[in-house]
């Protein structure tokens, strides 16, 4: 990781775009996949030095307005123009608070109430802290259930698990770096960086394209070997008390295949839950 993120999202996410996508003309022999630098300026209205500029960390203040005009010109969603004021410290927020990663009893007591939904917490770089029993039961196919991850990208499981693998793996990778605006010199972020970059091609792949993607709600395809296909939908809620921390529930639809298959895995594992994940200190191998 470099200290020139700014640059490094403009680079990737002007590459991602093609000129049929902003309505354009294509002209000439592109050497580079994507747009040129002199094309996003004319879309945003700014002097291509300039841009040049801000591409290469030449210049890393740029104004409010034009960092709306950047997000216009690249297309970028809620969490993609969000993400690109944080990484120039124009974005409207509360001060940055960095947070513990104790789980407090009142939240696993929550948790706990839901013994039909696998419930848990993360911090803002994925690691599970803790885990109601279903959620446990449901991660049973890993090695470890710490960093979710870790685990999609290192883990045998992961492949087999996520039914819907390159999904889902473009939405942790997101997460990320949507943590990377948000705490760019974050130690545990790093090394689970260069955990991911030393050992996966894949994940390799998917951070240089700076996607950006927050979690709030989304449906989840798994296939887990004691109980079959499960469709869920998940919904994550920040803790307050905890910034930095989401809650996230899984749930099935009534009376569906997957509310039936929740409730065998819980049957299967009841009285056998393993130690919590939040008895475990982040891990630094696969």
């Amino acid at each position: 990781m470099t200290d020139n993120h700014l640059g490094e999202f403009l680079r990737a996410r002007r590459a991602a775009l093609r000129p049929q996508d902003v309505d354009m003309a294509a002209y000439g022999v592109r050497r580079v996949a994507g747009l040129r630098r002199e094309e996003v300026a004319v879309l945003a209205g700014v002097n291509v030095d300039y841009y040049a500029r801000l591409e290469q960390g030449r210049e890393r203040h740029p104004s409010a307005q034009v960092l709306d005009a950047l997000g216009r010109a690249l297309r970028l969603g809620p969490d993609a123009y969000d993400h690109l004021h944080q990484l120039a410290g124009t974005a409207p927020h509360a001060p940055f608070t960095h947070t513990t990663d104790r789980v407090s009893p009142a939240l696993r007591q929550l948790m706990d109430g839901y013994p039909g939904a696998p419930a848990f917490v993360i911090n803002r770089t994925l690691d599970i802290l803790a885990a109601n029993a279903l959620a446990e039961a449901l991660h049973t196919p890993f090695e470890r259930a710490d960093n979710l991850a870790r685990m999609a990208f290192l883990d045998p499981a992961g492949r087999q698990f996520y039914t819907r693998w390159g999904y889902t793996a473009q939405a942790l990778v997101g997460h990320l770096r949507q943590t990377a605006g948000l705490d760019p010199d974050s130690p545990r972020l790093r090394e689970l960086v260069r955990l991911l970059t030393e050992r996966s091609e894949d994940f390799t792949s998917l951070w240089a394209a700076h996607t950006v993607r927050g979690k709030t709600q989304d449906a989840k395809h798994f296939l887990h070997p004691e109980v079959g296909a499960l469709d869920l939908i998940y919904q994550a809620f920040d803790v307050r008390a905890a910034p930095g921390q989401q809650l996230v529930v899984y749930q099935a639809e009534p009376g569906s295949p997957s509310a039936h298959a929740l409730d065998l895995l819980g049957s299967l594992h009841a009285g056998h839950a393993r130690p919590g994940p939040g008895s475990q200190a982040p891990v630094t191998g696969a």
